[in-house]
């Protein structure tokens, strides 16, 4: 198993701000410019699956696996003899909101996913972050 997190805390948005960002996965490509699309039918809710077409990339499916209204929520996302999760959570601290993404690859294949997928997204999650808290200050 494979797993790398990275944190930052902020004060210029709330975990309700972020929550209503993230919840909002139909409306993903107008701040995340690594993606065509995500497509949600229905609720940000656990078991619920989206569809998410990174930029250059094939779709993949994503499932909700846990979800903790403004405080947490983990998506799965299924690859061939492997699992990657995608663990989000926004915690009130007296620095700010401590926003943590920790990216976990499981399976026989979780070496060849993280090296094609997961060590990408992970690489770009201190911009990533930063654009998401300046998004959501404005909700």
């Amino acid at each position: 198993m494979w797993s790398k997190s990275h944190s930052i805390i902020t004060r210029k948005a709330t975990k309700e701000q972020m929550w209503k960002l993230f919840a909002d996965v139909n409306n993903w490509h107008t701040w995340d410019q690594g993606i065509e699309y995500a497509r949600l039918d229905g609720n940000f809710e656990k078991g619920n699956t989206f569809l998410l077409k990174p930029k250059g990339g094939p779709k993949v499916k994503i499932e909700l696996f846990e979800i903790i209204p403004n405080k947490r929520f983990t998506d799965l996302t299924r690859f061939p003899l492997a699992k990657m999760y995608g663990d989000h959570t926004f915690e009130e601290t007296p620095e700010g909101l401590k926003i943590t993404v920790t990216m976990t690859v499981s399976g026989v294949l979780g070496f060849l996913w993280k090296k094609i997928v997961a060590q990408d997204i992970v690489n770009k999650l201190p911009e990533e972050m930063r654009n998401q808290v300046s998004v959501a200050s404005k909700l």
